[in-house]
C-alpha cells in the first residue's frame, strides 16, 4: 500500500469506504425486506382460525394417510399445508394439503397439552421444500393438534433475487465509486504535482527564481504549501545573492592589502637575495607596513566570521547585559585607541537582552567610528539613560546623501577610504541591534559632527533572579 502513489491511494481508500456503506446498506435492505415478508406470512397463519369437524378429524384418524387426499379444500385458500398431529407422535395429511410436513417434538408438546404457546418455525415437508409452520391444539378434541404451512419456495425466489440485484448495484457502485476517487484524487493532487515539478526542477537547475502560481483567495492546505515554498525560495534567492555579493566584496577588500602585503615581501625578499639590504629606516617601514596590513587582514577576517554566524549560534549566547557596563567597558578600549581625544560619558543603569561580546563590538565599532573622524584635541560626548545610547564626535560629519549607505556591507565614504578598516563596522553594529530588538541611527549633528543613536528595549533593573553580566 505504502509504494503506491497517493492519488491510487485515495482511489482505493475512497471504494473500500464506499464498498463497506454499500455492502452494509444492502444487507440491512435484504434483512429488512425478509422481516417484512416473514411477518406478512406469519400474520397470514396466526388469522387462520382453523376450525374443522369432529367426526371428519376421527374418520381422518381412524383412516391416517401421510399422502395428500384429492377433494375440496378444507380451511382457507390461502392454507398450502394442513396436517392433524397427535399425542403420540403420529401425523395425519388432512383435506387436500399440498403435501405432508415433517414434524418435531414442539408439535406433539401442544397436541399433548393445549395450554402451550403456539409457535411459528421454518420447516421442510417430505419432498425437501421450505415451509412457515405454526401448530395450535384443536377444540374441543383432546391429543390432537392441527400443523398449518405456508410455502416459502416463492420468498425465498423473491428474496434470492433481490439479493442478486442488491449485489449488482453494490458492484456497480464500488467501481463507480473507485472512478470517481481517481478522478478527485487527480484533480486535488494536480497543484501537488505542479509543486513536485516544481521542486525537481529547482533541484535540478537550482533556479531559485521559479514560482508556483497560487489563487490568492485560496485558503487550502496546498495553497499555503505552496505559498511556503514560494517564500523558502525567495529568501534561498535572497541569500544566496546576499551570499555572493558577500564573496565578491570580500574577495575585492582582500585583494588591496594581500597585493600590498606581497609587494612589501617581494621588495624585502629581493634585497636579500641580491645582497643589497635596503636602508634600515626603508626597512623598518616596510615591516611596519606589513605588521598593519596584517593587522587589517585580522580584522577583516574577524568582522566576516561575524557576519557569517547563524541566528542559532547568537541565541545561545543570549542573557541579561549590563549596558552600562559594556558601555564603559567599550570606552576603555576607545580612550586607549584615541589618548590625544577628551571622551566624556554620562551612564545610567539599563539592563537589556544581548550577547555580552557581540554588544560590546558594536559599541567598540561606534566609538571607533568616532575616533577615527574626530580632528585631534577634540572631543567626543557619550550619553546613556533609558535605553538610548548617543556617540557624538565633532568630525567633518557624513554627507546627507551618503546617510542611506553608511550600513551597508563594505561600503566606505570616498573620504574615508585611505583611513583603515574594512566597511564592515557600521554593518555588524545595525546586525547585532536588530538581534537584540533595537534600533541605530547615524545623523548630521547640529554644529559640525555625527551623532550615532542606539535604542535597546529593557529595564533599569534586571529581572529578579537573574544574574546580569
Amino acid at each position: 500500500m505504502k509504494s503506491l502513489p497517493i492519488r491510487s491511494r485515495l482511489a482505493l481508500l475512497v471504494a473500500a469506504a464506499v464498498a463497506f456503506a454499500v455492502a452494509a446498506v444492502s444487507v440491512a435492505c435484504w434483512f429488512v425486506v425478509q422481516g417484512k415478508l416473514y411477518d406478512e406470512i406469519d400474520d397470514t397463519l396466526r388469522n387462520s382460525n382453523v376450525r374443522l369437524d369432529g367426526a371428519e378429524v376421527r374418520d381422518a384418524l381412524a383412516n391416517c394417510s401421510q399422502e395428500p387426499a384429492a377433494g375440496p379444500p378444507v380451511g382457507p385458500a390461502t392454507q398450502s399445508y394442513l396436517e392433524l398431529v397427535t399425542s403420540d407422535g403420529q401425523y395425519c395429511v388432512f383435506g387436500t394439503s399440498r403435501g405432508a410436513v415433517k414434524i418435531n417434538d414442539s408439535d406433539v408438546a401442544i397436541a399433548r397439552d393445549p395450554g402451550l404457546p403456539t409457535s411459528i418455525r421454518n420447516g421442510q415437508d417430505t419432498d425437501g421444500n421450505p415451509v412457515r409452520l405454526t401448530t395450535v391444539p384443536l377444540h374441543p378434541l383432546e391429543g390432537v393438534a392441527v400443523l398449518v404451512g405456508i410455502p416459502l419456495t416463492d420468498t425465498q425466489r423473491t428474496l434470492n433475487e433481490l439479493a442478486l440485484l442488491l449485489l449488482v448495484v453494490s458492484g456497480v457502485g464500488v467501481i463507480g465509486a473507485g472512478a470517481a476517487g481517481l478522478a478527485v484524487a487527480r484533480a486535488g493532487l494536480r497543484p501537488v504535482d505542479r509543486l513536485t515539478q516544481t521542486v525537481e526542477h529547482v533541484a535540478r537547475t537550482e533556479d531559485l527564481t521559479v514560482r508556483i502560481p497560487v489563487d490568492d483567495e485560496a485558503e487550502d492546505e496546498v495553497a499555503r504549501l505552496s505559498r511556503s515554498f514560494n517564500s523558502m525560495t525567495t529568501s534561498l534567492a535572497n541569500s544566496r545573492d546576499l551570499q555572493q555579493q558577500l564573496i565578491a566584496d570580500a574577495g575585492h577588500e582582500l585583494r588591496t592589502p594581500l597585493t600590498s602585503l606581497r609587494t612589501n615581501i617581494e621588495l624585502l625578499t629581493r634585497s636579500e637575495e641580491t645582497g643589497r639590504p635596503l636602508p634600515e629606516a626603508d626597512r623598518k617601514a616596510l615591516l611596519a607596513s606589513v605588521k598593519a596590513q596584517m593587522t587589517e587582514l585580522a580584522a577583516l577576517i574577524g568582522d566576516l566570521q561575524e557576519l557569517s554566524r547563524s541566528e542559532g549560534q547568537r541565541g545561545e549566547r543570549v542573557q541579561v547585559v549590563s549596558f552600562e557596563d559594556t558601555v564603559e567597558s567599550a570606552l576603555r578600549r576607545a580612550r586607549l585607541r584615541g589618548p590625544e581625544l577628551t571622551i566624556t560619558a554620562d551612564l545610567h543603569p539599563w539592563y537589556v537582552r544581548a550577547e555580552p561580546a557581540a554588544l560590546e563590538r558594536a559599541i567598540v565599532n561606534i566609538l571607533d567610528n568616532a575616533v577615527k573622524f574626530s580632528p585631534e584635541g577634540g572631543t567626543i560626548e557619550v550619553v546613556l539613560g533609558s535605553g538610548i545610547l548617543t556617540v557624538r564626535d565633532h568630525g567633518p560629519g557624513i554627507p546627507a546623501e551618503e546617510l542611506p549607505h553608511v550600513f551597508d556591507r563594505f561600503w566606505r565614504s570616498p573620504s574615508a577610504r585611505a583611513l583603515p578598516g574594512s566597511g564592515l563596522g557600521l554593518s555588524i553594529v545595525a546586525r547585532t541591534v536588530h538581534q537584540s530588538g533595537g534600533e541605530v541611527t547615524l545623523a548630521r549633528a547640529e554644529g559640525g559632527g555625527t551623532v550615532a543613536t542606539l535604542r535597546l528595549p529593557g529595564a533599569p533593573m534586571p529581572p529578579p533572579g537573574t544574574p546580569a553580566e
